[in-house]
């Protein structure tokens, strides 16, 4: 079955930071395309971070650049986002997505993990 699941979402204070883990089975994500987005309440989902093949990655770069980090682990084939400085305005829902690395839509997405942040 191939399927990515993310785990480490949790509440936190202000100014503190979490690691989301995305792991994948049946499919070997260094290969393909990562990203993290999210989506709070009333709110459409966001591109957060993503990571290709090659290791490239790219930030939403007007809230997170800075303080979020996209990392891959290969051999666990998993994806991470580390979050440090957290605001309240990061509470979201987290879902990590893949896509083959020539296609424009991500086609396999996680069941998403919750973030809360307390100010």
């Amino acid at each position: 079955q191939v399927q990515l699941v993310e785990s480490g979402g949790g509440l936190v204070q202000a100014g503190g930071s979490l690691r989301l883990s995305c792991a994948a089975s049946g499919r070997t994500l260094s290969t393909y395309s990562a990203a993290w987005f999210r989506q709070a309440p009333g709110k459409e989902r966001e591109f957060v971070a993503g990571i290709a093949w090659s290791g490239d990655t790219t930030y939403r770069t007007d809230s997170v650049k800075g303080r979020f980090t996209i990392s891959r682990d290969n051999a666990k084939n998993t994806v991470y986002l580390q979050m440090n400085s957290l605001k309240p305005e990061d509470t979201a829902v987290y879902y990590c997505a893949s896509k083959p690395s020539y296609a424009r839509q991500y086609d396999l997405w996680g069941q998403g993990t919750q973030v809360t942040v307390s100010s």
